[in-house]
């Protein structure tokens, strides 16, 4: 209200003041610019007029484009850009955390605060290896350009088993590209600057597959490179968390007392196992051994013994013998309550006392059954062992050993109920450990053992989101389990606090939990939770591994992505033309009509 009543007043006295300078023009005795005096007067009070309400033009806002910096970008698109858009174009410095950024280019921590400060804003040039994805969610409708730096040389991919048993394989694979070199490149893992295995890409690009063995249990970081010679072209860490064998209860059954059973059972009690050994000495007769178990009674095959064991070895003909009360009791702990069955088949034939013999044919070998044959499995070296038959399988059994070469197979497992069972035709295995293989024979048990053994319930274990956490970017950790009553703890190596982590709980899956973590450290850190086992993950420094971390910012990028030659929609909007244009015409009309009274 007051504005408007201010507008008519200043109206009013524009349009007296406009008659008065009129009627002095006029009734001036000297007739002589008696015009120009009248038009003069007319445009000051004009000029008076617009200066206080200045009328509205509408304009087109220019394209809004803006070019942001990131790592491992290149001064000469930076140049061929501000040539093309001209040296007026804004240009920012992504800046990751609290890092310092140069002084010459204005820094950014959060794409919000961009949008802030160019409201406008409609497509953002990326110059380097782009964005976390974190932070592209604060683009909005904001468009994005990629200009991609020129790949780099290095490892572009690699995946590996970054928590594994005590005697289980490391298997690292990967892909290494070098951007210039035709010459051979050594790809290596290293264990405390020892070489543990090698690659040789001889082209200097490929993919690469290692493999090791660690010695002992714990969390070790490994090195892998690459390069001619000694000659570094790239290097990367290999975290990985040993964890010690879950301890199995086994139960070894023979007919007589055999080296097979009398080897395993040292070797499986050599390594905390529980093991029971039971074989016969003659009619109702038997001779029993304990390891890190209480002695107890094995005569007979009883639901109360079977329930004390995970995994039964037997051999074929035990099972041929057996009372039919305590067949029936090994057929109901294995269908029913999950035990695992492994048996060593005979030569010939197989009861119809085995478990799963359905599925399972046995095919007896031609030729010399003395002759040691190679067999294979999986992430194992070649081993030599007598193959007197093989197994011709059908229905859901499935090959765990196999004839190198013809890829017959050997040993075979199937699901049958709870349980699993498993039949191998190689009669004797202990002569690797008298070879000093004991690599292989480690590699075969567990194997078959683990493909065997009782399963238990899966441990509540905390899921990495994004499997490259690195210092200041927020890392998504997801929990499986009741939600908890206490907040989770992340701890340094040296269990340092380090972060109390709220969680909140999934409305559509009640068991999953989520919190979010802002590493602030690189390498080793362990979430702690009441009642639940300690979990450790690790955090990569913002350098390591670039190519898998380029990759996947550029696909977290596509939903944004669009084409610099695409057309821009012109935004206009209305703005006051400017005031000085109309304060100058009234100084200018004011100022002749009192120049010409002086004349």
């Amino acid at each position: 209200m007051p504005d408007q009543l201010m507008y008519y007043v200043l109206l009013v006295g524009c349009l007296l003041l406009a008659a008065a300078l009129s009627v002095a023009a006029w009734r001036r005795p000297d007739t002589r610019r008696r015009g120009v005096r009248l038009l003069a007067g007319l445009l000051a009070v004009a000029g008076l007029w617009l200066t206080a309400y200045p009328p509205q033009r509408t304009i087109a806002v220019p394209q809004a484009e803006a070019i942001l910096l990131t790592e491992g970008y290149q001064p000469d698109t930076l140049r061929a850009l501000l040539g093309r858009f001209g040296a007026r174009t804004r240009v920012w410095r992504y800046s990751v955390g609290s890092a310092p950024a140069p002084s010459d280019t204005p820094a950014v921590h959060s794409l919000t605060t961009l949008r802030e400060h160019m409201p406008a804003l409609q497509r953002l040039h990326l110059v380097g290896r782009g964005l976390p994805a974190a932070a592209l969610p604060a683009l909005g409708s904001v468009r994005l350009v990629q200009h991609m730096p020129a790949p780099l040389t290095g490892f572009r991919s690699a995946h590996w088993n970054r928590t594994l048993e005590l005697g289980q394989p490391l298997l690292l694979e990967g892909y290494f590209a070098a951007a210039r070199t035709s010459n051979s490149v050594w790809v290596r893992l290293q264990v405390a600057g020892t070489t543990r295995d090698s690659v040789r890409l001889p082209a200097g690009n490929g993919a690469f597959r290692l493999r090791y063995v660690p010695k002992t249990a714990g969390r070790l970081v490994a090195t892998l490179s690459a390069g001619p010679g000694r000659k570094l072209l790239a290097k990367e860490p290999v975290p990985l968390e040993v964890v010690a064998p879950r301890p199995l209860r086994v139960l070894l059954l023979a007919v007589t007392p055999s080296f097979e059973l009398k080897f395993l059972k040292n070797h499986l009690a050599a390594r905390q196992h529980m093991v029971a050994w039971r074989a016969g000495i003659s009619r109702g007769l038997t001779q029993t051994d304990f390891s890190n178990q209480p002695t107890a009674d094995l005569s007979r095959l009883t639901p109360a013994l079977l329930a004390r064991y995970d995994v039964v070895v037997t051999e074929a003909s035990v099972l041929a013998a057996l009372p039919a009360a305590e067949a029936q009791a090994l057929r109901a702990a294995q269908r029913g309550a999950g035990l695992g069955v492994v048996v060593l088949a005979e030569a010939t034939s197989l009861p119809a006392a085995v478990p799963g013999r359905a599925a399972v044919q046995l095919v007896v070998q031609n030729g010399n059954p003395s002759r040691p044959q190679r067999v294979e499995w999986p992430d194992a070296p070649l081993a030599t062992a007598l193959v007197p038959s093989t197994l011709r399988l059908s229905g859901a059994a499935r090959s765990l050993v196999t004839l190198a070469g013809s890829g017959a197979v050997v040993a075979a497992s199937q699901r049958m109920g709870l349980g699993s069972v498993v039949i191998s035709t190689l009669p004797e295995t202990y002569p690797w450990l008298l070879q000093n293989a004991s690599t292989i024979y480690e590699s075969y048990w567990s194997r078959l053992l683990s493909a065997a053994a009782r399963p238990v319930s899966p441990a509540t274990r905390w899921t990495l989101v994004d499997p490259w956490p690195r210092p200041q970017l927020p890392l998504a950790l997801r929990l499986a389990a009741a939600f908890p009553t206490q907040q989770p703890v992340v701890l340094g190596s040296t269990s340092t606090p380090l972060a109390r982590l709220p969680l909140r709980q999934d409305p559509e899956l009640p068991e999953w939990s989520t919190a979010t973590y802002w590493p602030s450290t690189v390498g080793w850190q362990q979430i702690q939770l009441s009642g639940q086992p300690t979990q450790w993950f690790y955090v990569f420094a913002p350098a390591d591994w670039q190519g898998p971390e380029v990759q996947r910012r550029a696909q977290s990028a596509f939903p944004w992505l669009t084409s610099a030659a695409t057309p821009l929609p012109a935004l206009q909007r209305s703005e006051p033309w400017p005031l000085e244009w109309f304060f100058a015409l009234f100084l200018l009309a004011a100022g002749f009509l009192w120049l010409e009274e002086k004349l």
